[in-house]
């Protein structure tokens, strides 16, 4: 009987931390992320080569003081691709990271899917955002826009 008291309590222990590690990862670190002109969303100019700010319109994004890469926004912008090919940087090694499953608007697998076949164009939003973390966003020939974080491809090496 006393063995079986003890991997009950094992079992319901792990189960516990389980349940911990998820809402940790999926929920406890995340909060909304309020715009203004200081950290608006920005383009890097191919003639500057500084981050400028752009027009967007329905911005949801989201991010958590735990890491620099927690960051995720979606968005639209009036700025077509051959405008902002002209205009921008592009960002050449973009891999979008996934989001916590409760932001339904960001779908990395979407968004990389899209980048593989030119559907999408990844610029560089802002350098070093974060000791070796850049922002990257992928905008679509309709004008929806995703940006992210993501380990700068020059510190991996």
């Amino acid at each position: 009987m006393n063995g079986k008291l003890v991997a009950g309590f094992i079992v319901l222990a792990a189960i516990v931390a389980g349940v911990g590690v998820y809402y940790t990862q999926e929920y406890a670190y995340y909060r909304p992320v309020v715009f203004t002109a200081d950290n608006a969303i920005k383009l890097t100019s191919l003639n500057s080569d500084t981050a400028e700010p752009i027009a967007v319109s329905d911005l949801q994004a989201i991010d958590a003081a735990s890491s620099p890469l927690r960051f995720r926004a979606c968005f639209t912008t009036e700025l077509d691709q051959a405008t902002l090919l002209k205009t921008y940087k592009t960002y050449d090694k973009a891999v979008p990271l996934y989001a916590p499953s409760w932001f339904d608007c960001f779908d990395a697998k979407k968004i990389d899917d899209a980048l593989t076949s030119g559907e999408a164009v990844a610029f560089l939003a802002q350098a070093n955002i974060a000791p070796d973390i850049d922002r990257v966003i992928a905008v679509f020939r309709t004008g929806e826009a995703y940006a992210w974080h993501q380990v700068n491809p020059n510190a991996q090496e």
